[in-house]
C-alpha cells in the first residue's frame, strides 16, 4: 500500500488508531481504559501545597492532579484544570490552568486572547481570508484564537463549525458552577485524535478487521519487542523504573563505518520506535562506539527526526561516558501497559 493510512479499531476492548505511510507503521493511538483521555477539563479542588517545588497536590475526580508553578492557592479553593500528561504509577497526574478547546481545525484559548492563523499557511490571501472569518467568529468574545494549518485545506463552512463548537463548549465550562471536583469534558479518545491530528489523510479504514488485515495490528506487536533490527545491527530499546534506555550495536559489522552508519540509522528511526512504545520521560542512549567528531552528524540526525515528532521531546546533549540523553514529554500511555 502506498500513501498514508488511518485505520481505526479495536484491541479487545481498547480503542486503537494506527497511522501508515506506504504500509509502514509511523504511530499509534490507543486508549487507557484506566485513566482519563489527554486534554480532559476537570474541577479540581486545592488540597496541599508541595513546598520546595512551587505547586499544589489537588483533588481530581479521578484521584489527584499536580499543579506546577501554582501561586496564592488555598486548600479548599476550586479551579478548573485541563490533564496535560500521564504520571508515572503511584505519583500524581500533571495539569493545567491554560486550557485549550482543540479541534480539528481550530484552537479555543479563554486564558490568552487574540486570533492567530498558523504560520504553515503561507498564502496571503487564505490568511486574509482566515483572519476575517475568525474575527466574525469570535465576535463578543474576550478568548482566543488558534486557525491551525489543517484549515488551508479546508472548505470555509467546516472551519466557521469546528471555530463556533469550540467557542460554545468553551463558554460552557467557563459558567460552571460547584464546589467538589467533577469532570466538564473528557477529552478525545484516538479515534478522535485521529481525526482531528491526522486530518491530511483520507485513506480511513474501519471494518472491524482492518487492523489485522492492514498488518498495522502485527506491527503494534512487534513494536513491543525491546529489539529493534537495523541492518546487521539494531538496538535494544528497555523501560526501567528511572528512566528508558537505549542500546545501539552494529551487529556482525565490523567496518571502520559501520558504528556510524548504525548509529544514524537508530537517530532517525528512534522518535518513531518510542511513539509506537508510548514510552516517555528520561532516556539515554548508549550509541555504538564512535569518535567525538562523530557526535554532530548523530545530534543533526535526532533533532531533524524529533521536529517532526507529534510528541514534545528535547536532546539534552551528551554525558561525560559518551551517552545521548532526551527529555520527552509523558502525553501517551505506555502502548504495552494498556494492552496487557
Amino acid at each position: 500500500m502506498k500513501g498514508k493510512q488511518v485505520v481505526l479499531g479495536h484491541i479487545g476492548k481498547v480503542k486503537v488508531a494506527a497511522l501508515l505511510v506506504d504500509g509502514i507503521l509511523q504511530d499509534v493511538l490507543v486508549e487507557d481504559l484506566n485513566r482519563l483521555p489527554l486534554g480532559s477539563v476537570l474541577r479540581a479542588v486545592v488540597d496541599r501545597p508541595v513546598k520546595g517545588i512551587g505547586g499544589v497536590i489537588l483533588r481530581l475526580p479521578n484521584g489527584t492532579g499536580f499543579l506546577k508553578k501554582a501561586k496564592g492557592l488555598a486548600p479548599g479553593q476550586t479551579l478548573t484544570v485541563q490533564t496535560s500528561g500521564f504520571a508515572e504509577e503511584d505519583k500524581a497526574d500533571p495539569v493545567t490552568q491554560r486550557i485549550l478547546f482543540k479541534s480539528r481545525y481550530a484552537i479555543v484559548t479563554p486564558d490568552q486572547p487574540g486570533l492567530n492563523i498558523s504560520r504553515q499557511i503561507a498564502s496571503d490571501d487564505l490568511r486574509d481570508t482566515l483572519t476575517l472569518l475568525a474575527k466574525s467568529a469570535m465576535e463578543g468574545s474576550d478568548m482566543g484564537l488558534i486557525i491551525r494549518s489543517a484549515a488551508a485545506a479546508a472548505d470555509l463552512e467546516a472551519i466557521a463549525e469546528d471555530i463556533h463548537t469550540m467557542r460554545t463548549t468553551a463558554e460552557t465550562i467557563a459558567a460552571e458552577t460547584g464546589q467538589d471536583p467533577e469532570v466538564l469534558l473528557e477529552g478525545d479518545d484516538p479515534h478522535l485524535q485521529a481525526w482531528r491530528e491526522w486530518s491530511d489523510v483520507t485513506d480511513v479504514l474501519t471494518a472491524d478487521d482492518d487492523l489485522e488485515g492492514s498488518g498495522a495490528l502485527d506491527q503494534i506487536e512487534a513494536a513491543q519487542q525491546a529489539w529493534v533490527p537495523l541492518g546487521t545491527g539494531g538496538m535494544f530499546i528497555e523501560r526501567t523504573r528511572a528512566m528508558i534506555t537505549v542500546d545501539i550495536n552494529t551487529g556482525t559489522d565490523l567496518s571502520p563505518a559501520a558504528a556510524l552508519k548504525v548509529n544514524l540509522t537508530a537517530a532517525k528511526d528512534l522518535p518513531r520506535q518510542l511513539r509506537l512504545r508510548g514510552y516517555s520521560g528520561q532516556i539515554a542512549i548508549d550509541f555504538a562506539p564512535m569518535s567525538k567528531r562523530d557526535r554532530k552528524p548523530i545530534e543533526v540526525a535526532l533533532r531533524a527526526a524529533l521536529r517532526s515528532c507529534p510528541v514534545a521531546t528535547e536532546f539534552v546533549g551528551w554525558t561525560p561516558l559518551g551517552h545521548g540523553e532526551l527529555k520527552r514529554k509523558r502525553e501517551r500511555p505506555v502502548v504495552q501497559d494498556v494492552l496487557t
